[in-house]
């Protein structure tokens, strides 16, 4: 389990970072605000490092946007640059919903707890 939460967390980090990177300084598609394009998965993180089930779930879902612009501008006109970027957000992605359904499947097929070192303080 703290695999595959470790895995989550990385390639949600790595999704923020590509997206910030690309919009902002490799192949901006504009003055830079299409960068806001990863708030969301910001609140993500911390339900990834508390093992919430739920965020999970949520993160498995809110995936497929990322994978949905990646696949338009993947093949799209633009420079080389952007279709690269916009092929790593599908790949990293579609591996980012691998390891949450995973997880998922594999917490409530054994119903185990998160350990309980990673709960917060009350």
């Amino acid at each position: 389990m703290r695999h595959s939460r470790a895995l989550a967390l990385g390639l949600t980090l790595g999704l923020i970072g590509l997206g910030l990177a690309w919009e902002l300084w490799l192949a901006p598609t504009g003055r830079g605000t299409w960068a806001v394009k990863v708030l969301p998965l910001l609140p993500v993180l911390a339900g990834l490092w508390r093992y919430r089930l739920y965020t999970y779930r949520w993160l498995s879902l809110l995936v497929w946007l990322y994978v949905t612009e990646g696949l338009v501008r993947g093949p799209g006109p633009g420079d080389a640059l952007g279709r690269g970027l916009a092929w790593a957000q599908v790949g990293l992605s579609v591996l980012l919903f691998v390891v949450c359904t995973a997880h998922i499947r594999w917490r409530l097929k054994h119903r185990v707890n998160p350990p309980q070192a990673v709960q917060p303080a009350r």
